[in-house]
């Protein structure tokens, strides 16, 4: 996936149709449809449906056209944030994040930002909650968007998405594939993939509280820290994995062509809170300025 692919895609999900986006690019209706297929190959799903009348983006299309504009944000921001050290004017913010967080807050505080502190160069940087705790507790991160309470007193939150559902995830294989919902209680008679708790303690907490509640046990029978790589193991082994329903919907679980599925489960159904979460001796004004742009649960 190169850069020139997803300014390309974002012309062409503006534009919706493949000869005045390719003229905005500068460049032949070929050659865009080419960088397309491109872009679907590495990501292995079909980001764009075409018929000899209309052009339209797919589910998966439509969120990865969100997601691509924060990539080519961030690369703006990268290059202001260069020039800016390089004269002597940095005035800088750094963002920890997750799906849920670009999603449905970020895109509104950032438009908010732009509007009230055009001055304040933020840059965004997707981590799970574990590491952008320790890159906020070491100063790498002035802001964070993380699942749960942070425990430390060194820390100031804000609650900003509440009760986000958690998914099972399961191989196109899977004899939950079919099914729209499970009890968790079903969980008993299943192997797990699961992150060490470290990663993400309050959506580990979430699942473990369900089991309890439901009078069962887990049995972990591997680990995958990594997102993608939980989908990868359910996708070839019987395996039952975790996600948020923001981030099952992004990856296009359960669409036509996708290896893995996301399930719904009930009785209990576990939830996490979404948090911003920043340091309560700051002397970064734009912090300030950050927070005020947050609108709260």
């Amino acid at each position: 996936m190169e850069l020139r692919h997803l300014t390309a895609f974002i012309a062409l999900a503006e534009e919706l149709h493949f000869g005045r986006a390719a003229a905005r690019l500068h460049m032949t209706q070929p050659s865009l449809s080419t960088q397309l297929q491109k872009l679907e190959k590495s990501l292995g799903v079909t980001l764009v449906a075409r018929t000899s009348r209309e052009v339209t983006l797919t589910r998966a299309g439509r969120e990865f056209e969100n997601q691509a504009r924060l990539i080519v944000r961030q690369m703006d921001t990268a290059a202001k944030v260069t020039r800016a050290v390089a004269t002597g004017e940095e005035r800088a913010l750094n963002v920890g994040y997750n799906l849920p967080a670009s999603r449905h807050v970020l895109p509104g505080a950032l438009a908010r930002m732009s509007r009230n502190h055009s001055e304040v160069v933020v840059s965004l940087w997707e981590k799970r909650t574990g590491p952008q705790l320790a890159a906020l507790d070491d100063g790498t991160l002035d802001v964070a968007f993380v699942y749960g309470r942070p425990a430390s007193a060194e820390f100031r939150h804000r609650r900003v998405l509440q009760a986000l559902p958690l998914v099972a995830v399961v191989g196109r294989a899977h004899r939950w594939a079919g099914r729209s919902k499970v009890p968790f209680a079903e969980l008993a008679t299943q192997s797990c993939v699961l992150f060490d708790r470290e990663q993400c303690p309050a959506m580990y907490d979430s699942i473990f509280a369900a089991a309890a509640d439901s009078r069962i046990g887990l049995h972990v029978a591997q680990t995958a820290d990594d997102p993608g790589a939980t989908a990868h193991v359910v996708s070839v082994k019987p395996l039952v994995g975790f996600a948020s329903w923001s981030r099952a919907t992004s990856a296009g679980m359960g669409a036509v062509g996708a290896d893995t599925v996301a399930v719904t489960l009930c009785d209990p159904v576990p939830t996490i809170d979404l948090y911003l979460v920043w340091r309560g001796e700051e002397s970064n004004p734009a912090v300030e300025a950050f927070v005020s742009c947050i609108e709260p649960a």
